[in-house]
């Protein structure tokens, strides 16, 4: 059976191990297409424009808004973040799995607009305490940015209800081989095939 393109939202407190998760995920799945983020805010050090981030202009980035250009925008932490239509549809066209790392207000908006090709996964550490020390010993960030990603942790756990998978990433492992299946899984989704195709094939 032919697989269709699909969305796969994966959304979490920055420190949960997303990155680390879906590296694992690449090596094991074919025809992904990984959306990048459009941002406004400045490269951190090592960070590359349109490999980690398509780092825009406040002004370009409110031009797009006011043009559609974006699936889902949101500002955070006084920066705006968008994800590009574009190459999106080109993906799914192709067949391809087009994987998101997303807020909860992006997932929301995505949900809304392509909520027949999505399938989404929550994931976050076993406790607030263990965020804090995977934040704390990355150092990569300032206290204040740490304190202000606890915050906002607290306020996305909330919403993890509203995704169709969660993982607690306490065991790499484990949690790679379940976002693999769910990876997997995403492009046999009933409601990405033609009821009417189907139906007929099947028939005859």
């Amino acid at each position: 059976m032919e697989k269709k393109g699909a969305l796969l939202i994966i959304s979490g407190p920055s420190g949960c191990g997303k990155s680390t998760l879906l590296k694992n995920v690449y090596k094991e799945i074919e025809d992904y297409y990984f959306s990048i983020s459009t941002t406004t805010r400045e490269p951190r050090v090592g960070e590359k424009d349109g490999v980690d981030y398509l780092f825009v202009t406040r002004e370009e980035f409110e031009e797009d808004i006011k043009t559609g250009q974006f699936l889902e925008w949101a500002e955070v932490h006084g920066n705006y973040y968008g994800t590009s239509l574009k190459p999106i549809k080109k993906a799914i066209n192709e067949g391809k799995l087009a994987i998101f790392d997303i807020d909860v207000q992006g997932h929301e908006i995505v949900r809304k607009k392509m909520d027949d090709k999505v399938v989404s996964v929550f994931i976050t550490t076993p406790d607030l305490k263990e965020l804090n020390n995977r934040l704390t010993s990355r150092g990569t960030d300032s206290q204040e940015v740490i304190d202000r990603r606890v915050e906002n942790a607290k306020y996305e756990i909330k919403y993890f209800q509203k995704y169709d998978y969660f993982i607690v990433n306490d065991d790499l492992e484990k949690a790679s081989k379940e976002l693999v299946s769910i990876a997997n899984i995403a492009r046999v989704k009933s409601k990405l095939f033609d009821k009417e195709e189907v139906l007929s094939n099947w028939i005859n």
